[in-house]
């Protein structure tokens, strides 16, 4: 699965900051970490966005071990259930981080940075092999573990490669988080499996990211919120401008990049930023190629040997190509995973005669370009590039004994993409909205804490008791 791990390559690998190792170094570090975990079910990874963070992930994956990224921002409920549902062996992290007690329970692996030790000499795993399994929210209920085989991952990188033109000659650039599919997998392991280098940023800049950009960095992955940012940065400073305009390739992905910063951003760069289209059940599904029509609001068409399809409320497909039809995305390919861990139920209800059931809604372009219009359900909010389900963050709202009903949708942001927005039908005490944004950031993660709070007598329900978010609004 991954490039170049040999002795004596020194090409770097991995850079954050004024740390880095060469590919030689990566498997002399890895090595030693991946024979100790030899015979493990599964173990989780305290995924903090440093150097230690991806030698855990490269040693796990070496072993053939299966790696439950765990973001270090996760509320104490989040972190119980992942750790209740994926039951890892152990837990990699830096030998001085402090774990929360979740994970603390765990038996721990210390990962340490020492060059001396001999690589891995084991054979490549069965590519139906896991090798992730990251939770992502739903609209209801607790995350679902999703199970992400060796051969969803290996065969998404190389479509991805192919119409990016991605080569180890490129210098991977960004500032995501190490516990998800955008930061991890494509960020980490995307440039490993190229034979390429990744720089980190650490905490995401314009002034960082441009200057990377106009020394050895090739390439940018970020969200909207970071390219809204960029964009306003550019138009106040043609030096920076300028770095970001050397890049090879910019690509924004979790979310849609309004049109008005992929024209702001081209304007003072002269570069156009590239879109695709993901979950984390698939990987991605389209991109826009790095030669192709690089227009605003549209993910491409879809990637080589993926299968997509619109079909209609009934769930018959349907060949229109006008622009304008709308229907539900359905994927099929061999960047599919294999379920949710522990939820059978689930599996079965995301799948269609093997296609997988996104939610999304879109439209297609006569050229095969893929525009996406929406969720079919209202409950999935996008912020800051991440996907964020209602039903867990109103859940944590009840928990405090000054709400009687909550409900959360999202609103437009220029900044974030949507704001998280709650509506509250207090009970005796009425809490502040920072009461409450505090509440839900201690159980659950920071990212998921209303933004915005309504105070409601009553919250508008249909005659089943269904609350009718269609009718809230400021």
């Amino acid at each position: 699965m991954l490039s170049g791990l040999t002795t004596g390559n020194d090409r770097v690998a991995l850079r954050f900051g004024a740390e880095s190792l060469t590919y030689g170094e990566l498997a002399s570090v890895t090595g030693p970490i991946a024979a100790g975990l030899a015979g493990r079910t599964r173990v989780a990874v305290w995924a903090t966005p440093t150097l230690r963070t991806c030698v855990a992930i490269v040693a796990a994956l070496t072993a053939g071990i299966p790696v439950v990224p765990i973001n270090p921002k996760a509320g104490s409920r989040e972190l119980a259930h992942i750790v209740a549902d994926s039951a890892p062996d152990l837990v990699l992290a830096e030998p001085d981080a402090a774990l929360p007690p979740e994970l603390d329970v765990l038996p721990r692996l210390p990962v340490e940075s020492d060059v001396s030790g001999t690589p891995w000499r084991g054979d490549e795993p069965d590519p139906e092999t896991p090798a992730f399994v990251i939770y992502t929210s739903g609209t209801t209920g607790p995350p679902k573990g999703v199970l992400l085989p060796r051969r969803a991952v290996a065969s998404n990188l190389d479509a991805l490669a192919e119409i990016w033109g991605w080569t180890g000659a490129d210098v991977l650039v960004h500032a995501l988080p190490l516990f998800h599919v955008h930061g991890l997998i494509l960020g980490v392991v995307g440039p490993l499996r190229r034979g390429g280098s990744l720089c980190h940023l650490g905490r995401f800049s314009s002034e960082a990211a441009a200057k990377e950009l106009a020394g050895e960095g090739t390439m940018l992955f970020g969200v909207p919120t970071m390219y809204h940012r960029l964009a306003a940065d550019c138009e106040a400073d043609p030096a920076l401008a300028a770095g970001v305009g050397a890049a090879r390739l910019l690509v924004s992905g979790s979310a849609a990049l309004p049109a008005t910063d992929h024209e702001r951003i081209t304007a003072a760069t002269g570069q156009r930023v590239v879109e695709r289209y993901g979950m984390t059940e698939t990987l991605m599904n389209c991109g826009v190629r790095a030669t192709g029509d690089r227009r605003p609001g549209a993910v491409g068409p879809p990637l080589p040997g993926v299968d997509l399809r619109l079909v209609d409320d009934d769930g018959v497909p349907f060949e229109a190509v006008d622009g304008e039809t709308v229907g539900e995305i359905e994927v099929r390919g061999p960047n599919l995973f294999l379920g949710y861990l522990n939820r059978p139920d689930a599996t079965e209800a995301a799948l269609r005669d093997g296609w997988f059931r996104t939610g999304d809604m879109a439209v297609r372009d006569a050229d095969g370009y893929v525009r996406i219009v929406g969720r079919r359900a209202t409950d999935l909010i996008k912020s800051g590039g991440y996907k964020i389900g209602a039903g867990e963050i109103e859940n944590a709202l009840l928990d405090h004994p000054g709400v009687a009903e909550a409900a959360v949708t999202g609103e437009p942001d220029d900044d974030l993409g949507e704001r998280i927005v709650a509506w509250i039908v207090p009970a005796e005490v009425k809490p502040t909205a920072d009461e409450l944004a505090d509440h839900v950031a201690s159980l659950l993660s920071p990212h998921k804490r209303p933004r915005v709070v309504h105070y409601l007598e009553a919250l508008p329900r249909n005659e089943m008791g269904k609350v009718l978010k269609r009718a809230l609004h400021g």
